[in-house]
């Protein structure tokens, strides 16, 4: 049977169309499914909706193409099959994943806020102190060095870099204190 479908392409009476899809079915499903299946590693669910679609678009397109003097079928659904696997990798790949079952009261970013806002107090209280102070804080604290190493980097006997670590931690916590951060 090169093409039987010449009866079906000319006159789609309810009985030719009903043999037409049957022919189609017949001839060109398994090979289609067995080419889809590996356009799609193996998915039998979506490879089965990929011929089913090709089939119908085989079924509404057979008029056209016995009109342009095609033999078979099979070259024009295989090249549709593809192109319609290619388009639904597409579109799966450009979706973001659905989250089905997730619960979204549970699901939530980390609040930020706190943190800028207390950065933004710590900032305001260090500002208030003096500026040998800030300038030890900022050496041990901020740049992680230990005093000895902020004593060098200052340039500052280590007796007295221990001394402005102590008074420059009592003077920052008076001052988050008066800005009513405590503990």
């Amino acid at each position: 049977m090169t093409s039987g479908l010449t009866a079906g392409r000319h006159h789609r009476g309810e009985g030719n169309e009903d043999a037409l899809v049957r022919e189609l079915y017949e001839q060109h499903a398994g090979p289609l499914l067995r080419f889809v299946l590996q356009l799609v590693a193996g998915d039998r669910q979506r490879a089965e909706d990929i011929v089913q679609e090709t089939l119908l678009r085989g079924w509404r397109n057979a008029h056209r193409l016995g009109a342009q003097g095609q033999v078979s079928l099979r070259p024009w659904l295989v090249t549709v099959a593809r192109r319609i696997a290619i388009d639904e990798h597409r579109s799966q790949s450009a979706r973001p994943a659905e989250a089905y079952g997730v619960d979204l009261e549970n699901v939530s970013e980390p609040d930020e806020s706190d943190h800028v806002l207390r950065r933004m107090t710590v900032t305001d209280a260090l500002r208030t102190l003096s500026q040998p102070h800030q300038e030890m804080l900022l050496e041990t604290y901020f740049k992680g060095r230990t005093v000895a190493e902020a004593a060098e980097a200052l340039n500052l006997p280590l007796g007295t870099a221990k001394s402005r670590v102590y008074y420059a931690l009592r003077a920052l916590r008076s001052a988050l204190e008066r800005k009513g951060v405590t503990g």
